[in-house]
């Protein structure tokens, strides 16, 4: 009687352990969309950390891909292609590509990995409560504008007029734009817009910034980082002039580029798959708050910085988490 008591008490337990856990699924689809070309080292780190959370490629889990090619106006039709493939989540990087995805579904869930502003982007009703199916991971922190024209101004002293060079086609270039125009008065700096609709145009956007006698030049990331890929010649034009930049794709130095300050793009990617992970176990995105970026990168190219005649100072040097000599 004690052993049958006993053995009943095991599958009592047992029961109750497995009504309380989350089991992965066995087996789940995700759509990934994206404006680059192929995979980097961000995808490649999403990939391995859902691995690390039990999300195995070719056994528990498949992934379509889907690239634009540096082509926005593909980003509509690739987005439908995923939800006529009724895929369980659709993982997705950089504003353009968030709208496209938008607009495709307003069921399927939609991990975000760094929207410039997901609320007045409207993505999502608030950061503690999305409200619909879209979630992830914001790049919403206005103070990096007035840490990057605070770089340029402690690189160029007397540096008093700075163009924003930015991408008319990604309505986020608005926000970014918005954040430089406000904080830039109290440095004493007076921001010249550039916004381009091709990255042809690039040559000629720098002849106006030349006409205008601008001194530096911030960038927006859409065109220096893999969505666009124009990081190299952005930098190569910028150094022609021999004009200071910067960006918050580490992709731009990387490229030629004076120097990056933003959020770790290999962090954003491998917390985005803590999102997927929860949302491929039952959770709805409506119960999982918009996350903010919490480390960041300062880039210097030395390189660059001897080719357009520039010093960095010491005790900002000192400050990079690292320099391309």
């Amino acid at each position: 009687m004690t052993k049958v008591l006993i053995a009943l008490l095991a599958v009592s337990l047992t029961i109750v352990a497995l009504a309380g856990a989350q089991p992965v699924k066995k087996s789940a689809r995700m759509g990934y969309l994206a404006l680059g070309s192929g995979p980097g080292e961000p995808e490649a780190g999403l990939k391995q950390q859902l691995r690390d959370l039990g999300w195995v490629e070719g056994q528990n889990l498949s992934i379509d891909y889907r690239w634009a090619g540096n082509d926005i106006g593909r980003l509509s039709g690739l987005a439908r292609e995923l939800v006529d493939l009724k895929v369980d989540v659709i993982a997705v990087s950089a504003t353009p590509v968030i709208h496209a995805a938008k607009n495709a579904t307003t069921t399927i869930p939609i991990v975000m990995i760094g929207a410039a502003d997901p609320i007045a982007s409207g993505f999502v009703a608030s950061l503690a409560r999305p409200g619909g199916n879209i979630t992830g991971l914001s790049l919403q922190s206005p103070e990096l504008a007035g840490k990057r024209l605070e770089l340029l101004k402690d690189i160029v002293p007397k540096l008093n007029r700075v163009a924003f060079l930015a991408h008319g086609g990604d309505p986020a270039h608005k926000l970014f734009l918005d954040e430089a125009l406000d904080i830039a008065p109290k440095l004493g700096i007076k921001i010249q817009p550039v916004v381009i609709e091709d990255p042809a145009k690039l040559p000629v956007a720098f002849s106006s910034m030349m006409k205008e006698r601008v001194g530096a030049v911030v960038v927006q990331p859409l065109l220096t980082g893999s969505a666009l890929g124009q990081g190299g010649k952005v930098a190569e034009l910028a150094a022609k002039n021999r004009l200071p930049t910067v960006s918050d794709s580490i992709r731009f130095p990387e490229a030629g580029g004076l120097m990056s300050y933003g959020a770790n793009r290999l962090d954003l990617f491998r917390r985005a798959a803590t999102f997927v992970d929860k949302i491929l176990k039952g959770t709805k995105p409506d119960d999982l708050p918009v996350e903010q970026p919490t480390r960041f990168d300062l880039v210097f190219n030395l390189k660059t910085a001897k080719q357009i005649g520039v010093t960095i100072p010491p005790n900002v040097l000192v400050r990079a988490d690292r320099v391309i000599k």
